[in-house]
């Protein structure tokens, strides 16, 4: 596997000549207490205003010769985030290398107001390093486009450039899984990339594989893998990560993503040309794999990480599974078919029920579910990712914790609610057969209430209902609705929400 990230080396002194440009990020260049930026700049805004918020490069009197000033805009107005230091610095990189730099140094200044200066760098590095990404497939094709730049600097808090690394980690895997497209990024590749991913961690890796085996012990996911599981280069797998740090583990979480390689619609097909863009249907899946790569890198000791990607491609053809199938989950609810376009929420119900039974022997476990569900999530929120809690989840917090933690980190949440509403959406309305309905047929763009109610449909299938606030057991579980801050085509994939997910969880 090609390097995750590019060189990154620790640099506080400007007049180091190992660079060729300095990318300078900030409200105001003034802050920068640095006379050779000081008098770089001072002249050229004096003529051009517009500089001011647009940014510029201007030769300076430093080894580098070269300063990218890239400002970050107001950050005093109610509705400023971190995200204008990482927007900024992603910018400035890319300013920079269009000048032609191939070694850049970034510096961060300024913070929010009441805000913490590791806070802005944090951000503010993410962002840069973001800007320096290179697709999977462009790394494959040879060295030449394997790689942005030679190397970067950061002139920030060394401790800032070790975190940082560890997330972009992280989100490199996130990106090459949930970007890549339907054939590099097939369940039997992907099952290939984790392995060399996590080789040499202390990450334990289980695959399973085999309809006949899902149809036994998972048979929502065997369901959408019917059709696929025809095509060797196609079949599903169910892949297992488990991490334990040393000591004794203090609190769990287990995440499921869903991974579904590439979505048609199977015999409700995407028609009308929406089926483009699909192959980023496994972004909830990518995603729980770069959180448990960034847990890898930092080793936290007291904790115990359990992830499982859900991968499957809901292909259309002559076995593909139908509406008004009746299917029984692994935790013996009988459900009818409504959408075979709802395949997420099939393909890892019955995995969230298997990690439910896990968790029952676990200290303090949390149960995530992690998707790009839902189109009417991209309605209701645009870019954020969305977090709503089961009833134990809301008493501990989970929602406003994890949406704290983005909020220092500029990986934003929004916070929705299963309500009364979506439980009863999903009863299956005949009162005979079956006790849920999996689905409308109706877009969930088209359905009030369409990114709450397959939360209700995940606690109830996989019999999460029983673990309520009232059980003598209570489970904690949050669904994570990330269909419209994963990123969508051209774009690369972003890694939402791992820097808010590594926030939160290690506090």
């Amino acid at each position: 596997m090609a390097s995750l990230v590019p060189q990154l080396s620790h640099c506080q002194e400007l007049d180091s000549s190992q660079y060729d440009a300095l990318v300078w990020v900030g409200p105001d260049y003034n802050i920068s207490n640095n006379k050779s930026i000081i008098s770089a700049l001072s002249p050229v805004l004096e003529v051009d205003k517009a500089a001011a918020t647009a940014g510029c490069v201007v030769p300076v009197s430093l080894p580098c010769k070269r300063l990218v000033y890239s400002p970050t805009g107001p950050l005093d107005r109610d509705y400023d985030d971190l995200r204008r230091f990482a927007e900024a610095a992603g910018s400035g990189v890319k300013r920079a290398m269009a000048a032609g730099s191939k070694h850049p140094l970034v510096m961060v200044q300024g913070t929010l107001p009441g805000g913490e200066v590791k806070e802005s760098e944090l951000a503010g590095l993410l962002g840069a390093l973001a800007a320096v990404y290179v697709p999977l497939e462009m790394r494959e094709v040879g060295k030449e486009k394997a790689s942005k730049v030679e190397g970067m600097g950061w002139a920030g808090e060394k401790s800032v450039m070790e975190e940082a690394l560890a997330i972009e980690k992280g989100r490199v895997v996130a990106r090459d899984i949930g970007g890549s497209d339907p054939e590099r990024m097939a369940a039997p590749r992907v099952e290939e990339y984790v392995m060399e991913a996590f080789k040499g961690t202390k990450v334990k890796v289980e695959v399973m594989k085999g309809q006949e085996f899902f149809e036994r012990e998972y048979p929502c996911l065997a369901a959408v893998n019917r059709c696929a599981s025809t095509v060797p280069r196609h079949d599903g797998r169910l892949i297992w990560l488990t991490y334990e740090g040393e000591g004794t583990v203090k609190k769990t979480v287990y995440l499921v993503g869903k991974g579904i390689t590439y979505d048609t619609g199977g015999a409700d097909i995407k028609a009308g040309g929406v089926m483009a863009g699909m192959s980023r249907d496994k972004c909830g899946a990518a995603a729980t794999a770069g959180f448990m790569k960034t847990i890898a890198e930092l080793q936290p000791a007291g904790v115990k990480v359990v992830v499982a990607l859900c991968m499957v491609r809901n292909s259309v053809g002559a076995n593909c599974y139908v509406a008004d199938e009746i299917i029984t989950s692994r935790a013996g609810v009988r459900i009818r078919v409504g959408n075979t376009d709802a395949e997420g929420r099939m393909a890892m119900v019955d995995v969230l029920c298997r990690a439910k039974e896990l968790s029952l022997s676990d200290p303090d476990p949390q149960l995530m579910t992690v998707a790009t569900l839902t189109g009417h999530a991209c309605l209701a929120v645009g870019d954020y990712s969305i977090i709503m809690d089961n009833g134990p989840a809301r008493a501990a917090g989970t929602a406003l914790k994890v949406q704290q933690a983005g909020d220092i980190i500029g990986d934003m949440f929004e916070i929705s609610t299963v309500r009364r509403e979506d439980w009863d959406f999903v009863k299956d309305k005949s009162g005979e057969f079956v006790s849920v309905l999996q689905c409308n047929n109706a877009p969930s763009s088209r359905t009030a209430r369409g990114h709450q109610m397959p939360g209700a449909f995940m606690m109830q299938v996989s019999g999460l209902d029983r673990h309520m606030m009232s059980s003598k057991q209570p489970l904690k579980y949050s669904h994570l609705d990330i269909a419209g801050s994963a990123g969508d085509l051209p774009d690369p994939t972003t890694g939402a929400p791992i820097p808010a997910l590594v926030k939160w969880f290690l506090g």
